[in-house]
Formats: structure tokens, sequence, C-alpha cells
């Protein structure tokens, strides 16, 4: 739930003491679970904000908040926790952010959990869990042929991290031309599913701190950290962010975060011969898969749906097709010379 109510004056001010203009402005308060709450702060304690509401005032736990903004951007809040109402996806989805810049080390505590392996009988890779119904999200060469898909996620406890497998993945939708593929995962009864919040690329730049989690070469759960090396580099028609983030096999499917834990990319591919040279599917592409996912949805009994039109079969012998009579004799090939 997200409230969203004109700034008023906090008539309860004198319940928490004097409002100094400093406070008096609005602010969006970006809670853990995604949610926001906007208001006036008119108090600030060690362990607590109160906000004014308009019709309440309403204590907020600090250890619950993930981020704050001010100003008038407050007016312009809309359905997602942040971006432009262009930027939102009004079904809820998946989730934007614009969360407040944190310590990788924190960022990857607290995201980690999203991020997940995946398994199949010819491989592994790395994928992400974008909203609680378990829905994910990895590379369509991650999956590429395969019935028998498995995630592992890593939960955190007071002992380190658990692994939990999960079976009998299903399959979404499958984009290949893009390298995408959204996945879903059985319903967890005990288990509640973190998830990542999707950026925008439109505070992206060269030199812009990233990190990757995911599992390369099978060494589970590995955090690396770079910068985007460029944010247009074109790959036969496609456009891709270049980074010098280690990335390997194992990482494909993976989330690429800016600094504020926002994803910004899907890792996907490195050159062999290179060093520091990866490269993710900007998450612009990722947000267009999302949002049209039914024009690439994928039906198990149906291997062309959610994917390409197969080829025709090939003819092993030649002559006419079966069933079909020779109509003359220049439609057959002409006999063979006498070589005697």
């Amino acid at each position: 739930m997200r409230w969203v109510v004109p700034v008023a004056a906090a008539a309860l001010g004198g319940l928490l003491g004097a409002i100094s203009p400093a406070r008096a402005a609005s602010e969006i308060i970006e809670l853990k679970d995604g949610h926001q709450v906007v208001g006036e702060i008119v108090a600030e304690k060690s362990n607590a904000l109160f906000v004014d509401l308009g019709f309440d005032i309403v204590k907020v736990p600090k250890d619950q908040v993930v981020g704050r903004r001010k100003g008038t951007e407050a007016a312009k809040a809309t359905m997602s926790p942040a971006g432009s109402a262009s930027d939102v996806d009004p079904t809820g989805f998946f989730r934007t952010g614009d969360l407040k810049p944190t310590p990788v080390k924190d960022l990857v505590r607290r995201f980690g959990e999203a991020v997940i392996s995946i398994e199949t009988p010819s491989g592994k890779g790395s994928g992400f869990i974008l909203n609680e119904e378990g829905f994910a999200v990895t590379n369509h060469h991650v999956i590429d042929g395969e019935t028998r898909i498995s995630a592992f996620l890593y939960e955190n406890t007071p002992n380190g991290l658990r692994r939990r497998r999960i079976d009998d993945v299903a399959i979404v939708a499958l984009n290949p031309f893009v390298d995408l593929a959204l996945l879903k995962l059985p319903p967890q009864k005990d288990l509640k599913l973190g998830h990542v919040y999707l950026g925008s690329l439109d505070d992206i730049n060269a030199g812009d701190g990233v990190f990757a989690v995911g599992n390369p070469l099978g060494l589970e759960r590995s955090v690396s950290q770079g910068i985007v090396s460029t944010r247009n580099r074109n790959f036969e028609g496609l456009v891709y962010l270049q980074t010098d983030t280690a990335i390997n096999p194992g990482n494909s499917g993976g989330p690429l975060f800016n600094l504020r834990g926002e994803v910004i990319g899907v890792t996907n591919m490195k050159l062999t011969f290179g060093e520091n040279l990866g490269f993710a599917i900007p998450i612009n592409y990722v947000k267009d898969f999302l949002r049209n996912r039914e024009a690439f949805s994928f039906d198990k009994d149906n291997p062309n749906t959610g994917q390409r039109y197969l080829d025709p079969p090939r003819r092993l012998k030649a002559g006419p097709p079966p069933g079909r009579s020779a109509a003359s004799k220049s439609d057959q090939a002409p006999p063979a010379a006498d070589s005697r």
C-alpha cells in the first residue's frame, strides 16, 4: 500500500514539537517492502520518523526505510516507488525504484536473496526474481531447448546462506532475439520470496559504478564490481551495456546492479579473447519484454509458441514428394547417360 495525499499544514505538530521550515517540505519515504509514505516529517528520532499524512501522523521505524526524497518529487509521485509514469508497470508485475546509494555489501545482503541459480541438465546460469509470485528473468540461451529447469535460492540466516532447491520451474515467455526468458517458480508456502527493483538508464553514464551477482563457472553467489564502460555498444543491431565487471559463463541471466541496488541490465555475454569486456542487455529491453510478455508466451505443448517457426523438414530423397505422381516427363529427372 502507498499513501499519497496533498501535503497539509501539520495541525498535529504541537504534539511532537515545533516544525522547522526545513522539515515542512514534502518527502517520499521508501520502505523495504517497496511501499512508500508521502507527507511532511514533523519529527525525527534515533529510531523512527513521524510523518504527517494530512489526516493522521504515522510512526515509521528507521530500520524499514531505504530511501528518502524531498521537494517537488512528492507531487509528481505515481504508482511506482519512483520513476516517471511512462516507466511504471500499471499491473505491478515488476517494480521500479529510486533507491539511495548504499555500500555494495549492504545491497548484496538486501537483494541477494532475489538472485537465483538456474540449473538444467545441460548447464547452469543465473536469474533474478521480479515479484512475490515467483516470476523470474534469465537469458533465453540458459534454458534454450530445456524442459527440466530447477532454481536455487540462497536465504540469509544467522549462520550464513542456506541453499534451497526448487524444481518444476515453468517457462512463461521466451524472446530469443534479445536473449530473454521469463520463468515461474512454483509457490513456496513456507517462504516469502524477495524481489529486485528495475532501474533506468536515464542517469547511467560511462564510468558509473555497477556490480553483478551470479554463479560464474558454477561458483555460486559470486559478487563482482566494476564500471559501465559504455552504455551503447552495438552488436548486430541491438544495443548493449558494456562493463568491465567480471562476467563469465554461469553469470548469464543474472542482474547487473547500479550502486543503488536497481537492476539496469541482464548479463549475457563476454568477449572470449579479451579482458574485462562483458556485456548486459539494457533494462529498457527487459521492461519492454515484460510488458509484452503475452506476445512471447510459451506453450510447452507447442514448440513454436514463444519462439520462431521451425524450418520445414528437408526431403531425404530426390524425386516427387510422396503421394504425387509425375505429370509428365518434363517433371522427372533426365535419364542417366549410358557409359558403355
